[in-house]
């Protein structure tokens, strides 16, 4: 089998002839330009540039030079480059301002965190556990502005960012089969970081090898602590613990328990060549949205180089890490799929907490209200990919799970 591009509907095709329209008309709109983004952002939310997050200069740089130079971008993918980019150094700028009148701010329970490789059941069971009362997890709108939730009479957060949404579903429709999105849908926490432009998952949904070389030598000590404002900012008034996800936390496991101390970290292992498989499918189709040029044997030869370094960056961090630092929960992908109930109980163990006084019938809310391919079916090769099982293997021998 070979690998296609999504196929786009006439409305999506409409709306990337009129992008192609407009960069043809007005270039400038569509300049990969570090100024003018961040003079952008600056008239956009009325403040100085002094109040974005610091080390932004060097990030933006770095991140508009790959998409400029490596993207391959189609003019909906520069436009959204250009947006993401001016949308965290607002973000970031909103948040200290915010901090700056209001210092005081709430501390933290230590949060459940889940890790893992991409395609791990890392969302099935983040999601499973947001629908616990007790738990936060926090839905696109909070992690994208979360200022706006610092009031106790805010706005419903699954009533922001509706449109985006929607938008992204009409360009691919293949993008609800491989992961379904909604502003309902707890999200990663990748979407809530960055404000200095130090951010993996902008790696997920775009060709940037030279981003991603630049973000592998970077100290991620300021990026995540900037994260804990966000969720400091969130729990302003809701004291539920946080449950939160992201497999870019694998690569980055170390700052995540400098800034978390005492958190629980449930990290979830699959067979490795189902996991890049999967991997570099769910980016294909991610790169597809914002590029017209996707060559998926390059895709999985970029999946398997940024797994090793992720999953070697987390053994060592583990190993590193100081025995009261955080609680390890290890959990086999074929046992969470076979026994949910099992790995639920597990997990609630491990962060402390009693479980919900009917699993099964929690476990089947969840399962009725998110039905299993309710979106359609994720099919996909490891040859559409260049992955080859047997070197697969080999390569990740380092792995306890392969």
């Amino acid at each position: 089998m070979t690998w296609q591009r999504p196929a786009r509907g006439p409305v999506a095709q409409k709306i990337y002839a009129e992008a192609e329209k407009d960069r043809a008309d007005n270039p400038q709109r569509y300049r990969f330009d570090p100024d003018a983004v961040a003079e952008r952002a600056t008239r956009r939310g009325e403040f100085p540039a002094t109040l974005f997050a610091d080390g932004w200069a060097e990030g933006l740089r770095e991140y508009l030079g790959s998409a400029e130079q490596d993207g391959r971008l189609n003019a909906v993918g520069a436009k959204m480059a250009l947006q993401s980019a001016t949308g965290r150094l607002t973000a970031g700028a909103r948040i200290i301002r915010y901090l700056n009148d209001n210092p005081a701010v709430p501390e933290l329970t230590p949060p459940i965190v889940i890790i893992g490789g991409w395609r791990t059941g890392t969302t099935f069971l983040y999601r499973l556990l947001g629908t616990d009362p007790r738990l936060h997890a926090p839905l696109p709108a909070e992690l994208a502005a979360p200022w706006l939730f610092t009031e106790p009479d805010h706005p419903p957060a699954a009533e922001i960012s509706a449109t985006a949404s929607q938008l992204l579903h009409t360009l691919n429709p293949d993008m609800a089969i491989v992961h379904p999105s909604g502003p309902a849908l707890p999200e990663e926490c990748v979407l809530g970081m960055g404000t200095d432009l130090r951010n993996w998952g902008l790696t997920s949904m775009m060709r940037l090898p030279s981003y991603a070389g630049w973000l592998a030598a970077q100290d991620f000590t300021g990026t995540y602590a900037r994260y804990r404002e966000v969720l400091q900012l969130l729990a302003t008034h809701d004291d539920r613990r946080f449950v939160l996800k992201a497999p870019a936390h694998t690569a980055e496991l170390d700052h995540l328990i400098d800034t978390f101390p005492g958190l629980v970290v449930v990290q979830i292992h699959r067979d490795i060549v189902s996991t890049l498989t999967s991997g570099a499918s769910l980016f294909a189709v991610y790169r597809s949205t914002y590029s017209d040029d996707v060559d998926p044997i390059e895709v999985g030869r970029a999946q398997v180089n940024q797994s090793e370094l992720w999953f070697r960056r987390a053994i060592e961090a583990r190993e590193r890490a100081p025995a009261q630092a955080a609680t390890f929960l290890d959990i086999d992908y074929q046992d969470l799929v076979s026994s949910p109930k099992g790995a639920l109980q597990k997990v609630y163990s491990a962060a402390g907490m009693a479980t919900p006084e009917d699993l099964d019938a929690f476990l089947g809310d969840h399962n009725r209200a998110h039905p299993r391919d309710a979106h359609g079916t994720h099919r996909y090769t490891a040859e559409e990919f260049g992955i080859v099982a047997d070197e697969i293997r080999e390569r990740f021998s380092f792995l306890q799970y392969r």
